[in-house]
């Protein structure tokens, strides 16, 4: 055992010899490239096109911005400005989301006059306050938005309080920093603007509410309501935003459209533990654009074969 060590030994001290002798042996190892550990730089991104006045990508973590077009760019923004109208509501201290409202006539005559979308509520039915946020953001009714303002607001007279919510909305911009976001309506459909920075914050914000992220995911809301009849109402809401059931792992959140602000979408989606959020104002494809955006930040390509849940026929067009 002894003499095959020592022989193992000698052997590999000649091999060491030989190897350190050989000229051959010693351009090889100079030739030999170093090992290469460090990974190569991967290529950035192209920004994608977008038919978008303005636009923003932003990560729903940290709000780092990955996309912008125009994004410090006030525009008006039509029914997007009903997530502010909900955040207001959800946030007011001590906010009863069974407390029930009774539906007023004015109500489904300001959809008439002003030719907004409805939720088709009807005068006499009592509907609670969460009824009337699913009836505010999903089919974007102007008539529910209304009665939120009325039962919010403060005052003696229906344009009182109606006002006094306004106010509170521009309150809420002011305490959340959005310095380009301005109310004059509480449904969308005055001059109303933002930029899709601000937007995206603001969405941001919203979605930090449970009770936000459940309705904005809804693709369709069934409920009932005492009638003024004495009898039940059954009311049933479709979202209007057909991005949500088309592209994969989205989660909300609003469109609008009025002709002084095009199409408009704020939007959102998950996958993974990847959130974004993003905001499109004046589109004349914003789902295709909003598509794009997400396939952007998630480094996908689902853009290119998404097809757009179909609305049922008699659903609100927003």
């Amino acid at each position: 055992m002894t003499a095959r060590v020592l022989t193992s030994r000698a052997a590999a001290i000649v091999g060491g010899a030989l190897l350190a002798l050989s000229p051959l042996t010693a351009q090889a190892a100079q030739a030999a490239p170093a090992p290469h550990t460090a990974s190569p730089a991967q290529p950035a991104r192209t920004a994608p096109a977008v038919a978008a006045k303005g636009a923003v990508l932003v990560d729903g973590a940290t709000g780092r911005t990955l996309f912008g077009k125009e994004a410090d760019t006030a525009r008006p923004i039509a029914s997007t400005a009903k997530i502010m109208a909900a955040s207001v509501v959800l946030e007011t201290q001590g906010v009863d989301l069974e407390k029930q409202v009774s539906v007023k006539q004015a109500y489904r005559d300001y959809v008439t006059q002003h030719g907004s979308s409805t939720a088709d509520l009807q005068t006499g039915d009592k509907l609670t306050v969460r009824q009337l946020l699913y009836a505010t953001l999903l089919p974007s009714g102007a008539d529910a938005a209304y009665a939120l303002a009325d039962t919010f607001g403060t005052g003696t007279t229906e344009a009182e309080r109606t006002a006094s919510f306004v106010s509170q909305l521009n309150a809420k911009a002011a305490g959340l920093h959005l310095t380009h976001t301005a109310f004059d309506s509480f449904d969308g459909g005055g001059t109303d603007t933002s930029t899709p920075a601000e937007l995206a914050k603001l969405a941001r914000h919203a979605m930090q509410n449970d009770t936000f992220r459940t309705i904005v995911k809804t693709k369709q809301y069934k409920g009932e309501a005492p009638a003024a009849n004495g009898r039940t109402r059954y009311y049933t809401w479709n979202n209007t935003n057909q991005l949500l059931g088309s592209y994969n792992g989205v989660t909300g959140i609003k469109t609008g459209t009025t002709t002084p602000a095009g199409d408009c979408l704020v939007f959102a989606a998950t996958r993974g533990d990847k959130t974004l959020i993003g905001t499109v104002l004046n589109s004349k494809d914003r789902y295709a654009d909003a598509a794009k955006l997400l396939d952007h930040g998630f480094g996908t390509t689902t853009a290119t074969t998404m097809k757009l849940r179909a609305l049922p026929a008699n659903s609100q067009r927003d």
